[in-house]
C-alpha cells in the first residue's frame, strides 16, 4: 500500500516499480497473510482489466508509461481503505457493467456497496440480524453465513444483553475479520442443529394397559 511519512527511498521505490507492472501474479499470498492479494497488486489488476475490456479508450487516456504510473498512484490512494480483493471485485463487476473506461468516482461507488458484490449485509444490519436470530442460532434463516460466525465469535449472551455502544464494536470487529475471509474466496458453512428426537407416544389409557398387562402374564404363566 501507499508508503507512510518517514519510510526509506527503497521501500518508495519498491512500491513505485511494482505499480507500473503491467501484469502481476494476483494468486500470490498478499501482505495480510491471509492469501489475499495486496493493494499494489490489486491496483495493476485494475488497470490490467481496463486494458483488456478498453483497449482503444485505455491507450488514449495513458498514452505513456509516465501517465500510467501516476494514474496507478492517485487510484491506489482513493481506494487504499478498501481491501484488495474488495477492489478487484468491485472492477469487474464495474467492467461488465460499463460501456466505456470507468472513471475513479464510478469504482469508487462500486467500492462503498463493496459488501452486496459478495452477498454480504452491510456491518449494522449484520449486527442487528445478529441480535434478533432466535436460537437454536444455526437453524436461522442467516442472511450470509458471516452473520453466523460473527455473532457466535462475538458471543450470544453480550449481544442480547449489552448495549449497542459496546456490544457492536465488538461485533463489527468479528465481522469483519469474516467478510475478510469470504472476499478472499474462503466459503463458510453453518452446521445443522442435530436432529431432535422423535416425540415420544401418547402413554396408554388405563384400560389398555390393564389389557396389555393381562396379555403379558398370560404370555408368561404368572
Amino acid at each position: 500500500m501507499l508508503t507512510a511519512a518517514g519510510q526509506s527511498d527503497s521501500v518508495k521505490a519498491a512500491a513505485s516499480t511494482r505499480l507500473g507492472e503491467g501484469k502481476a501474479d494476483y494468486n500470490a499470498v498478499g501482505n495480510d497473510g491471509e492469501g489475499a492479494l495486496d493493494h499494489v497488486d490489486a491496483i495493476n489488476q485494475v488497470f490490467a482489466e481496463f486494458e483488456f475490456a478498453y483497449h482503444n479508450q485505455y491507450h488514449k487516456a495513458f498514452p505513456s508509461a509516465e501517465s500510467l504510473a501516476i494514474a496507478k498512484k492517485y487510484w491506489m490512494s482513493s481506494l487504499q481503505h478498501f481491501p484488495p480483493a474488495h477492489i478487484v471485485m468491485a472492477v469487474k463487476r464495474v467492467v461488465r457493467s460499463q460501456e466505456y473506461l470507468p472513471s475513479i468516482s464510478v469504482l469508487l461507488r462500486a467500492c462503498e456497496e463493496g459488501h452486496e458484490l459478495f452477498g454480504l449485509p452491510k456491518p449494522r444490519r449484520a449486527y442487528f440480524e445478529a441480535c434478533s436470530a432466535p436460537s437454536p442460532k444455526r437453524d436461522n434463516d442467516w442472511s450470509h453465513e458471516a452473520v453466523y460466525h460473527a455473532g457466535r465469535a462475538t458471543g450470544w449472551y453480550l449481544l442480547a444483553n449489552e448495549p449497542e455502544s459496546v456490544a457492536f464494536p465488538q461485533f463489527e470487529y468479528q465481522y469483519q475479520h469474516y467478510c475478510r475471509l469470504v472476499m478472499t474466496g474462503q466459503e463458510l458453512s453453518v452446521e445443522a442443529s442435530p436432529a431432535l428426537r422423535k416425540k415420544p407416544e401418547q402413554p396408554l389409557d388405563a384400560k389398555e394397559t390393564r389389557a396389555r398387562l393381562a396379555k403379558l402374564r398370560t404370555e408368561l404363566k404368572l
